[in-house]
């Protein structure tokens, strides 16, 4: 099946549809530069893509989405860009918290809180705390977060157990490195988009990630439309998941 970009929200949900979509949101600096604006003009409009995309993820019938949209490295970037990001965060919350709840949004944010403003913290908290009982879309933002931290920060969680006599070290697996993540009860991404043409990981859901579907399009995040998500859905719809097994299609 070729992508449509006329396709109906109807034809996507009959495909066979992600449970989990994972995207991580690429090329707002390079879309402001290509129209020669302040880097910080394509971080607003990546906000507004950020409302779209929520939108559709939920009228395609999409339950579980997980936004990168701050990563603990982007701390290294020059503090006016770092102070505006925050802001926008701020923004977000205060201006679409009400609507995500009225549409049944469970809110989550993931990443480390320790270096965030105590106003940022209390609205996070805020935010999950309001919408904790929606389930028509579970929505997962990534804020300061990084892949090795979080399953460092699991390690250092499970090691504590064991040293304190509550976790028998002969009993750790998969499972319980999967419960002690950020992402605890939540299904990993079937699959994970990532914009701007870049294709790596850049430490994203590197645990949750290990058999996802990766798409990658060239588009900027600020680009990235309704149309853009029904594409890669069409495109994960047509994979085959393995899972390290072999298919039937591969000849038993």
């Amino acid at each position: 099946m070729v992508p449509n970009s006329d396709m109906t929200a109807k034809e996507v949900v009959e495909l066979n549809l992600p449970r989990h979509v994972a995207i991580i949101m690429d090329g707002n600096g390079r879309w402001a530069a290509q129209r020669h604006l302040p880097r910080k003009l394509g971080h607003r409009q990546g906000v507004e893509a950020v409302r779209v995309i929520v939108r559709a993820a939920g009228e395609m019938g999409i339950k579980y989405l997980t936004l990168y949209s701050f990563s603990s490295e982007n701390w290294k970037r020059p503090p006016e860009e770092v102070n505006d990001l925050m802001g926008l965060l701020r923004f977000f919350i205060r201006r679409d918290l009400a609507e995500l709840h009225q549409n049944g949004v469970n809110v989550r944010v993931i990443g480390e809180r320790e270096h965030l403003a105590a106003d940022i913290i209390a609205m996070i908290e805020d935010a999950e705390k309001l919408t904790a009982g929606n389930d028509k879309l579970f929505l997962m933002i990534a804020f300061n977060y990084g892949g090795q931290n979080e399953i460092t920060s699991a390690v250092r969680r499970i090691a504590q157990e064991v040293k304190a006599g509550t976790l028998d070290p002969e009993t750790i697996n998969n499972e319980t490195v999967a419960a002690h993540l950020d992402t605890a009860g939540v299904p990993d991404p079937d699959l994970i988009i990532r914009t701007s043409g870049e294709k790596r990981l850049s430490n994203f859901l590197i645990w949750q990630g290990a058999y996802s579907e990766l798409v990658f399009t060239d588009a900027y995040w600020p680009d990235f439309s309704p149309d853009s998500l029904r594409e890669a859905l069409v495109e994960y719809s047509n994979r085959v998941r393995r899972f390290g097994a072999v298919s039937p299609a591969d000849g038993g």
